[in-house]
């Protein structure tokens, strides 16, 4: 079964320049309790957060380097502490992973309690210690796949499950994106979405036109599920910073409403492997 959502574009949080867009819907998904840690040990949270940050070949060194910095930024910001204030137990849970490939994952902060100042610079540190690296392909089902089971057993109980997944192309190798997509949902577990398009398109470097509308359509899903394009080097950390701060807070900004989402998406699921196709001819 596909869960279909209304679509609602929200107008630009800061100074205009970094664009959210999200939806709504919530009949079509199971509760996130009926997948939640069930020990008895397991810590209650506000959102068990998963981040999974592209680092394939396409991602060059200064992405790199401007993406890890907005996480590291986004985590210890005002803003941040105050949504996590604000939330019923005043704690979330975080992981942190890299992906590439299909079989290219690699956690970099297992998951970690964010009660406050201190822990959150904790996590904060971790990821600034860790070694940049680059692979190759670009699987954004392979870290759906990946991420999916890290709630299982992830010693925590959030109200909200959330996988956020940063990258800067479509899926061009493993499983096709729309099913992971709807194997994730049906585990009660929201999909965010960070779509990088800083590149002019190319067919060499396999980017694509409309990655936010690829991102919208194809990867996103869930209750409150939400975008954000990052169209200019300088929005990185703002625009971390503000994904951020809103899946903590459990929220989304309302906004005007555009017509649901159209069936079949306004672009192919399966763009990226068609360009690898044409390119490579396997």
């Amino acid at each position: 079964m596909r869960f279909r959502f209304p679509i609602i574009a929200i107008a630009a949080l800061t100074a205009g320049v970094v664009g959210v867009t999200a939806w709504t819907g919530w009949a079509a998904t199971p509760s996130s309790h009926l997948f939640a840690d069930a020990r008895a040990s397991a810590t209650p949270v506000d959102t068990e957060l998963v981040l999974a940050v592209d680092v394939s070949y396409s991602m060059d060194p200064e992405e790199q380097q401007l993406q890890r910095e907005g996480y590291i930024a986004a985590l210890t910001s005002v803003e941040f502490m105050q949504a996590l204030r604000g939330g019923m137990h005043a704690k979330v849970a975080v992981t942190y992973f890299e992906w590439a490939g299909p079989y290219d994952q690699k956690i970099i902060v297992p998951w970690r309690l964010i009660d406050g100042p201190e822990t959150a610079d904790g996590v904060a540190n971790d990821i600034a210690r860790a070694p940049y690296r680059r692979a190759s392909r670009t699987s954004i089902s392979g870290a759906l796949q990946f991420a999916k089971p890290l709630f299982d057993a992830s010693g925590f109980n959030g109200i909200r499950k959330v996988i956020d997944v940063s990258g800067d192309g479509a899926n061009n190798s493993g499983p096709p994106v729309a099913l992971l997509r709807e194997e994730v949902l049906a585990a009660g577990i929201t999909i965010n979405g960070l779509p990088i398009m800083l590149k002019r398109p190319n067919t060499f470097t396999m980017d694509i036109e409309n990655l936010d509308i690829y991102y919208e359509d194809c990867v996103i899903g869930g209750p409150g599920a939400f975008i954000i394009a990052i169209q200019n080097r300088d929005q990185f950390k703002e625009a971390i910073r503000t994904k951020l701060v809103l899946e903590i807070a459990g929220r989304t900004p309302e906004g005007r409403v555009v017509p649901a989402q159209v069936t079949p998406p306004r672009i192919s699921c399966t763009i990226g492997e068609q360009m690898w196709r044409d390119r490579w001819g396997n």
